[in-house]
């Protein structure tokens, strides 16, 4: 089955954070995951939804997500990110 990580992103340093962006994308393809979403355009089309940066990675399984997520390729950026946004990020299964 599916799972998805979401994630909600407020750029905290835009140069550094360049730098995540460049290298997280090899981290997910070694564990089969593919970016759904990965930022742009955004309208709220009903609620209170903070205007802030949204990613949305597919991965095979929750299991293979949370081995990326624990990954020593991800490690690195993964500190990277944390360091220059402030993020919430969520696993959820699909159908």
């Amino acid at each position: 089955m599916p799972a998805y990580i979401f994630v909600s992103v407020e750029v905290r340093d835009p140069v550094r954070y360049e730098d995540y962006r460049k290298t997280v994308l090899p981290t997910i393809e070694k564990y089969g995951g593919r970016f759904l979403v990965r930022g742009g355009k955004m309208e709220v089309l009903e609620g209170n939804w903070p205007a802030r940066r949204i990613v949305i990675v597919e991965f095979p399984s929750a299991e293979i997500a949370r081995k990326w997520w624990n990954s020593p390729e991800y490690a690195a950026p993964k500190a990277l990110r944390q360091a220059t946004s402030q993020t919430e990020m969520i696993l959820v299964e699909g159908v």
